[in-house]
């Protein structure tokens, strides 16, 4: 599957409304929400979501900002346990 850009045009993976931000992730609209999306192993995926498209954007430069700065473990935790007792 290609999704190598080639000027204007956007990579197959990404709808045509979508804004390309900081030549690193797309921001679109949805029916109900905003998402990000981000190239993982050379296909675009859904990253981020959001009631707005500046909540979106921030959150999506905010995470891969901590993801290559090697700190988001830092904002990370676990909640709970995911471990189950006795019989289901």
């Amino acid at each position: 599957m290609d999704t190598q850009t080639s000027g204007n045009t956007k990579p197959k993976m990404v709808p045509e409304n979508a804004k390309l931000i900081d030549d690193a992730f797309y921001v679109v609209e949805t029916r109900f929400m905003w998402k990000s999306m981000r190239q993982v192993d050379g296909e675009w995926k859904d990253f981020l979501f959001g009631l707005t498209e500046k909540v979106v954007t921030d959150m999506s430069r905010w995470h891969l900002k901590c993801e290559q700065e090697g700190t988001l473990e830092q904002y990370s935790r676990v909640v709970g346990s995911a471990i189950v007792g006795g019989k289901l």
